[in-house]
C-alpha cells in the first residue's frame, strides 16, 4: 500500500511503553552530519532484491512450486527475496474473490492456498541453501476483521465514537477506504508486545532473515525503535526494510522506499521531465538522508504494477534504461518485481488469481548482466561503500544523463539515452582516464578527459574500469 503521510515519533510514549533507558532505544550510530543511521548487515553490501508474489508466481500458487524457481533466481543473481504476505487472509469485508494478502487474519498461521508451515520452512532452507535470504512482508499497521484480536482485545483497535472498529487512518485522521481492514491501536502497551512476539516467531520458527515493515510510516515511529530492540535478540544480523519515504527511519531500518525517485523516473521515461531533473533529486537526497542509508529504487513493484500500470505503460521504451540508473545511481538498492525478466506486460489482478506467464524470459540476461555488475564493481556497493556519483558534462541534451562513481581503483561511467534518436555525445570532465570496457557488449574502448561515445535510442552504455 502506497503511502498517504508520516506520523511523527514520539520519544516520550516510547520510554514509557518499552521500559527502556534512551541508551538502549535504538542500536544505531550517527553519520559525520548527526544524522541516525543503523548498522548493516556485511552480507547486504552489494546485495540486489526481488518480490515475490506467491499468489501470482505459479499456476499452483504454493511455495513448493515456487520453491523450483529458486534456483533460476540465484542464476540471475538474486540475493534477498522479499514475501508478499503469506499468512491467511480474511474473509469478513473481504475485497474480491480471494482477498488482499494484506488483510491477514492471524499473525503466525499459514495461508493454506500456499502450502503449509513445513512448506514455509523448506522454502527458506532451500533459499539459504542457495545463499538468499528471506524477507517476509510484515503488516503491523492494520489486521482483518477477523483476526482473533478483534474479538480478544478490542482495546487493541482504533475505535470509532460509536465503539465500532476504525478503518486504518491517515494522517489527518481521515479514514482511508481500507475497507477490508481494521486499523489497530499503538497506543496500547499489550498489542505492542503482542506484535512484536509474532515477529520474533517468524524469526525463531520460520529461520526468516528479516521483514519489509508495510505501511511503515502509518505506525508510531517509537513502535519500530521497541521492535528492533526485541528482534536483534532473534536475530544479529535483522535486514529491515520500511514503506516509508523517511530519512528518521533510517535510525531503524536499513532501507526506505525512494518513491519520489520512481516517480521522477516515470516523468524522465516520458519525457515530461528533463533527465537533468534528476541532479535536483540526488542532491536533496544527499542533503536529508544519512550517508549509509540503503534506499530502495525500482521501476516495478506489486503496488506499481497493479494499480498505476506495467513498466512498459509507465516508461514504454525507457524501461531498461529508467532500471539503468535505478540499479547504479548513488545509495541505490536494486529491486526486481516477480515476472519482470519475463516481460510481464498486465497488471497483476490484486484481489484474484492471475498467473505469471514464464513460457519466455526477454529480459533475464539483462537484469543477471545488472546484477553481476552490482555485485562485482566496488563502486556500485550499497550504501557509503559505494563510490560518490558525480555528473558527468555532455553535449547531449536534455534526454542524455551521464555520471561516473570511482572506488579505489574502479571507476563506472554510465550514459543514459531517453531520447528517440540516437546521440553522439561530447563529453568532458572525466577524471579517470584510460582503457574501458563497455559491460555489454565486451569491448574494450579509450577514454580520455573529453571525447565522444554513441549512445543509441532509448538505450544506454556502461563503461567500467580497474578490474
Amino acid at each position: 500500500m502506497k503511502p498517504l503521510d508520516l506520523r511523527p515519533l514520539t520519544l516520550v510514549t516510547f520510554l514509557a511503553l518499552a521500559g527502556c533507558s534512551a541508551a538502549t532505544q535504538s542500536p544505531a550510530t550517527t553519520d559525520s552530519r548527526g544524522l541516525a543511521q543503523v548498522a548493516h548487515p556485511a552480507w547486504s553490501r552489494d546485495d540486489v532484491i526481488y518480490e515475490i508474489n506467491v499468489r501470482q508466481y505459479t499456476p499452483e500458487g504454493t511455495f513448493r512450486a515456487l520453491q523450483s524457481h529458486l534456483p533460476r533466481l540465484r542464476d540471475m543473481g538474486v540475493d534477498i527475496l522479499w514475501l508478499m504476505p503469506i499468512q491467511p487472509i480474511g474473509k469478513e469485508n473481504r475485497k474480491g474473490g480471494l482477498g488482499s494478502p494484506y488483510s491477514i487474519a492471524d499473525y503466525r498461521a499459514i495461508n493454506p492456498e500456499y502450502g503449509t508451515a513445513a512448506d514455509v520452512k523448506a522454502l527458506v532452507d532451500a533459499a539459504h541453501g542457495l545463499g538468499m535470504r528471506v524477507l517476509l512482508d510484515w503488516v503491523g499497521n492494520h489486521t482483518a476483521f477477523d483476526h482473533p484480536w478483534v474479538s480478544a482485545h478490542r482495546d487493541w483497535y482504533t475505535l470509532r465514537p460509536d465503539g465500532s472498529i476504525s478503518f486504518p487512518r491517515d494522517n489527518e485522521g481521515k479514514e482511508t477506504d481500507w475497507t477490508d481492514v481494521a486499523d489497530l491501536n499503538f497506543g496500547n502497551a499489550d498489542m505492542r508486545r503482542a506484535m512484536i512476539a509474532d515477529m520474533k516467531w517468524w524469526l525463531d520458527e520460520m529461520d526468516i532473515d528479516g521483514f519489509r515493515a508495510d505501511v511503515a510510516w502509518g505506525i508510531p515511529y517509537d513502535f519500530w525503535a521497541q521492535a528492533r530492540t526485541e528482534l536483534l535478540k532473534s536475530e544479529p544480523d535483522l535486514f529491515m526494510l520500511a514503506e516509508a519515504e523517511d530519512p528518521r527511519l533510517h535510525e531503524w531500518f536499513n532501507m526506505t522506499y525512494a518513491w519520489e525517485f520512481h516517480h521522477l523516473l516515470n516523468e524522465v521515461a516520458r519525457g515530461k521531465q528533463p533527465a537533468t531533473a534528476l541532479d535536483a533529486y540526488f542532491a536533496k537526497q544527499d542533503s536529508l538522508y544519512p550517508v549509509d542509508a540503503y534506499r530502495m529504487t525500482f521501476t516495478s513493484n506489486h503496488d506499481e504494477n497493479s494499480w498505476q500500470g506495467t513498466e512498459f505503460e509507465r516508461m514504454g521504451a525507457n524501461h531498461l534504461p529508467a532500471f539503468i540508473v535505478a540499479a547504479t545511481s548513488e545509495r541505490s538498492f536494486p529491486l526486481l518485481y516477480s515476472g519482470q525478466e519475463a516481460g510481464l506486460n498486465k497488471r497483476l489482478r490484486f484481489f484474484e488469481k492471475d498467473t505469471i506467464a514464464w513460457n519466455q524470459l526477454p529480459f533475464a540476461q539483462f537484469y543477471q548482466s545488472m546484477f553481476e555488475l552490482k555485485a562485482t564493481q566496488p563502486a556500485l556497493r550499497n550504501g557509503a561503500l559505494g563510490g560518490e556519483q558525480v555528473a558527468l558534462a555532455h553535449d547531449g541534451g536534455d534526454r542524455v544523463y551521464a555520471y561516473t562513481r570511482t572506488a579505489g581503483a574502479n571507476t563506472v561511467v554510465v550514459f543514459v539515452n531517453f531520447g528517440d534518436a540516437a546521440r553522439e555525445v561530447t563529453y568532458n570532465g572525466l577524471t579517470r582516464t584510460g582503457r574501458y570496457r563497455d559491460w555489454f557488449d565486451r569491448s574494450t574502448m579509450s577514454l580520455e578527459g573529453s571525447g565522444k561515445v554513441r549512445v543509441t535510442a532509448n538505450s544506454f552504455r556502461i563503461l567500467v574500469t580497474g578490474r
